[in-house]
């Protein structure tokens, strides 16, 4: 719906808000209190409406797909679509959490992307993270002198992508990623064997630590996709 002047809802102190219209938001408070999958099913009886502006006509099945697609996206669902280890369960992102991290820790192969210096991604694959904290942190070990770290230390926005064929799972996290080379860090995540990659040792100068931050993330299992943000 165009958030014209004359249908913007209200804020408590009767100032106009621009994120939400009349009709749903009205001195500074939601005039339905629904879950997201309710609104959906809601919009969907007005297919018709919105098909008066399509050139090719779609079905309200077609309709509630897209809206699956969309609805994560906006700020309403958003905020309710939130992951956050000290937080109870929501309904919507069932088993997500866990999902997260059996994927981290199980699968041995995972893909971080960078963006190079004309803004295109890089992909590469990874052996899996060694350390994470919950589901906010991860950590990977990588060559200091390659142009991976290279990229994220000009630009820090990176992407981790989890991928278990099998189920047909795909989880990605966005966000951001540090290079860390301090002898804490390196320490931290060193294992026996490492020396077949870094001969040198702990100490390698081509030894580094990637820190990767999310922030947010999509997920697609049971051939539905969802969004969620991270706290």
């Amino acid at each position: 719906m165009p958030l014209t002047e004359e249908v913007l809802g209200t804020n408590a102190d009767g100032s106009k808000n621009e994120d939400y219209c009349i009709y749903c938001y009205k001195d500074g408070k939601f005039l339905q209190e629904c879950t997201m999958e309710e609104m959906i099913e809601h919009c969907a009886q007005f297919v018709g409406e919105v098909n008066k502006g399509l050139p090719q006509p779609i079905t309200k099945e077609e309709y509630i797909g897209q809206m699956k697609l969309y609805f994560p996206h906006l700020k309403r669902w958003r905020k309710e679509l939130t992951l956050a280890d000290s937080m109870p369960e929501n309904p919507a992102l069932s088993g997500v959490k866990e999902l997260i991290g059996t994927m981290a820790d199980k699968l041995p192969i995972a893909y971080i992307s960078s963006v190079d210096q004309d803004g295109f991604p890089w992909t590469k694959a990874m052996l899996k993270p060694r350390k994470r904290e919950g589901i906010k942190t991860f950590y990977f070990t990588t060559n200091t002198f390659s142009i991976r770290v290279a990229q994220y230390k000009a630009n820090p926005k990176a992407s981790v992508y989890f991928c278990d064929a099998k189920g047909f799972k795909g989880m990605m996290l966005r966000g951001t990623m540090e290079v860390l080379t301090d002898a804490a860090s390196k320490e931290m995540i060193w294992r026996e064997g490492d020396t077949q990659y870094y001969p040198g040792g702990v100490t390698d100068p081509n030894y580094c630590v990637l820190k990767f931050t999310a922030t947010d993330g999509r997920f697609y299992s049971d051939f539905y996709p969802r969004s969620f943000v991270i706290e």
